[in-house]
């Protein structure tokens, strides 16, 4: 049997593939949000992951009136030890289950009258799309149209803004930059790997849903977040954990690359501005005004990490490998968030240097978290993938 979360007037109904017991509805049903939308039940696509879990984090106990539903299939990525601190909250539930499952996501949507969805799930990893974009098509693009067809039929009739479908996106869709600019909302998109083509592709839907069907929508491009409970294969925690066990740091290329960086605890502040006050059919770019290249970010997370952990000055930056480069690397990405911050009021708190200090606190302060994502499946990724570069080393 599909996972389902079943939430009645008077009973919640929780099943798996192995079954859950029923219960009594611990949900609050009053709601008294103040916000211009107002929802009473959100579905949480992914968020066992990254940004999703974190949104959580901020949302389930600041929204008591609001009901969250978590579905996510809890692949490699997906860790819920991430949300030990509000598992058993009376207003949040996990589901265990595929968005690219037609049935489930239907049955979720009939039993639980959501009337908003949050899509964070994503294969999200450049590498791996490089190596086999096939799970990336299925989950990116086909996964959000299920979630698309699904919120269309439970929502055609209700025509009086009580609904709303928020997707997340990232800045990969615009393609590159060069030295100079800004991405903004009215540029176009060229993406450039096979990762931001399949998140054009479900951008693309998202708009085509609003346009054709009349769906309500917002959509939200992000910069590269970093932060607390990322899955190490991206660069930052990546980093943070090969120096604190005393191995090579790979850099691709020379590093020359640069990012807009944005911590995920902004990133979740804005995603809430845009879920409740933005305007229906718009597009919010979300980005940290944080750029950096590459080896000087890997240079500046380096010495913080030595400083926390006690070790001389240079330590870990003295096992930087420069390795061959990233197939297609975009050069630069940066976002004009102008349009947030005027319309909504959203700034990001965290400057790069503080962001990188909490998130190296937070690392080194849950060893057991890190360890336990790092399993043998992904350590045997990260040697074959780093190892295969590392043979052509510049």
């Amino acid at each position: 049997m599909n996972a389902v979360v079943g939430i009645g007037t008077g009973w919640a109904v929780v099943l798996t593939r192995n079954g859950w017991p029923v219960g009594p509805d611990p949900f609050n049903a009053n709601c008294t949000s103040v916000k211009s939308f107002q929802p009473k039940c959100v579905l949480v696509t992914g968020g066992a992951g990254f940004i999703g879990s974190n949104w959580l984090l901020r949302m389930v106990p600041r929204h008591p009136e609001i009901r969250f539903i978590n579905l996510d299939a809890l692949t490699y990525a997906g860790n819920l030890m991430s949300l030990r601190e509000i598992e058993s909250a009376p207003n949040y539930r996990f589901a265990h289950g595929d968005i690219t499952d037609i049935s489930l996501v239907a049955d979720v949507f009939a039993r639980n009258d959501v009337d908003a969805v949050v899509h964070f799930a994503a294969e999200s990893h450049v590498d791996r799309s490089i190596r086999d974009a096939s799970a990336f098509i299925r989950t990116n693009v086909n996964g959000t149209h299920v979630l698309l067809e699904a919120a269309r039929r439970a929502w055609e009739q209700r025509t009086d803004g009580s609904v709303r479908f928020h997707h997340i996106s990232t800045d990969e869709v615009f393609g590159t930059l060069g030295s100079t600019g800004h991405f903004t909302e009215e540029t176009a998109y060229a993406p450039r790997s096979p990762y931001a083509a399949s998140k054009a592709s479900a951008d693309h839907l998202v708009r085509a849903y609003g346009v054709t069907y009349g769906l309500p929508f917002v959509l939200t491009n992000t910069s590269n977040n970093y932060g607390p409970r990322q899955f190490p294969e991206k660069l930052i925690p990546l980093v943070i954990a090969r120096a604190m066990a005393g191995e090579t740091i790979p850099v691709y290329g020379r590093g020359e690359q640069v990012r807009d960086w944005l911590h995920v605890d902004d990133h979740c502040a804005a995603l809430e501005a845009v879920l409740l006050e933005g305007e229906v059919g718009e597009t919010y770019l979300i980005g940290g005004n944080e750029e950096a290249r590459n080896i000087d970010l890997v240079t500046l997370l380096l010495t913080v990490v030595d400083e926390h952990l006690g070790h001389p000055p240079g330590t870990s930056a003295s096992r930087i490998t420069f390795v061959k480069d990233r197939p297609g690397h975009d050069f630069r990405y940066a976002l004009d968030s102008s349009k947030i911050t005027s319309k909504l009021g959203w700034t990001p708190e965290y400057d790069l240097a503080s962001g990188l200090r909490q998130t190296v606190a937070w690392y080194v302060e849950n060893v057991g978290w890190m360890d336990a994502v790092r399993d043998e499946r992904y350590r045997s990724y990260i040697d074959e993938h780093y190892r295969n570069a590392a043979e052509q080393q510049l």
